[in-house]
């Protein structure tokens, strides 16, 4: 399962970037091929000052080793070793009509001292955090996303739609990062749900990524926008950090597994604002987003 899925994401990264290269039409994925001492590496690929992408990236990684006591402390094992491989992508427009997006599809095996799997699963989703919000571009992102799961089990989308407004929730801001998508984690074994069943379900949502995103990337990226709409796309960055610092159990994950640094902080926006006590105008669009951003909705 690890090489297949593995041999997945190196074919997907490759459809992703040429999609996100021909949107952009100006700037071109720098790719960069690195090694993990303790075991595996990866291929990061990041997009830079395009016409479209401010800043993005689109990484691969398969690592493998002695899993860190800090993370034997928290599965509560011990002598175990681990491989983990995923894509993660996040894109950060210039555009402020354009929105952000955050997209993982990952696998994790679990070995005890004598090389045996002891558990694996399957983890992912993708996800939508828009500057100024259109209610057309939720529906067909949630659309898309809710199309993947069917497929799967009638269940699926309400329930990884629940968990992702519950995962990506910024409790020190009482917001949510963004408008939801999909969140799903320990995806295992089941009297129901074999792990082959997983994968093809999780490939299933990898490769709805580029018609979940790419046409309102297409529809907003030209739009008219003025330098406060930039200042408020700006400020807005500085949740989505705060949230991935904090918050994000991949981004500690990498961190505690002494990962690859760039690649980590990959997802962080190249230009953002901290404004103290920032007000925003009674009745605005900016208001509209953080009333929605607040309570949750259902888009479909």
């Amino acid at each position: 399962m690890k090489d297949k899925f593995y041999q997945y994401i190196q074919d997907l990264q490759n459809t992703i970037t040429s999609a996100l290269e021909e949107v952009d039409g100006k700037a071109t994925f720098k790719e960069d091929i690195w090694k993990r001492p303790e075991g595996g590496g990866g291929r990061t690929r990041v997009i830079e000052n395009g016409n479209v992408f401010e800043k993005g990236g689109v990484n691969i990684s398969g690592v493998h080793g002695e899993l860190p006591e800090s993370m034997q402390n928290y599965f509560g094992v011990k002598d175990a070793n681990f491989f983990a491989c995923g894509l993660s992508l996040v894109l950060h427009p210039k555009n402020p009509m354009v929105p952000t997006v955050h997209a993982n599809w990952r696998y994790f095996e679990m070995y005890n001292k004598d090389g045996d799997i002891v558990d694996q699963w399957f983890g992912g989703g993708q996800d939508l955090t828009p500057y100024y919000l259109f209610e057309d571009d939720a529906k067909h992102f949630h659309t898309v996303c809710k199309t993947a799961c069917d497929k799967h089990h009638p269940d699926f989308y309400a329930t990884y739609k629940a968990k992702c407004d519950t995962y990506f929730w910024n409790a020190h801001r009482n917001e949510a990062r963004g408008i939801g998508g999909l969140f799903f984690d320990y995806c295992k074994k089941t009297d129901d749900m074999s792990m082959e069943a997983w994968y093809n379900f999780v490939t299933e949502v990898g490769n709805s990524f580029i018609e979940s995103y790419i046409p309102i990337a297409e529809k907003r990226k030209d739009l008219s926008f003025t330098e406060t709409q930039r200042t408020w796309q700006e400020i807005r960055r500085g949740r989505y950090v705060e949230f991935n610092l904090v918050h994000d159990k991949g981004t500690l994950f990498g961190l505690k597994t002494n990962g690859r640094i760039e690649s980590i902080l990959m997802s962080l926006p190249p230009h953002v604002q901290w404004v103290y006590d920032h007000k925003i105008e009674s009745g605005s669009q900016e208001e509209l987003l953080v009333q929605t951003l607040q309570n949750p909705k259902p888009w479909i």
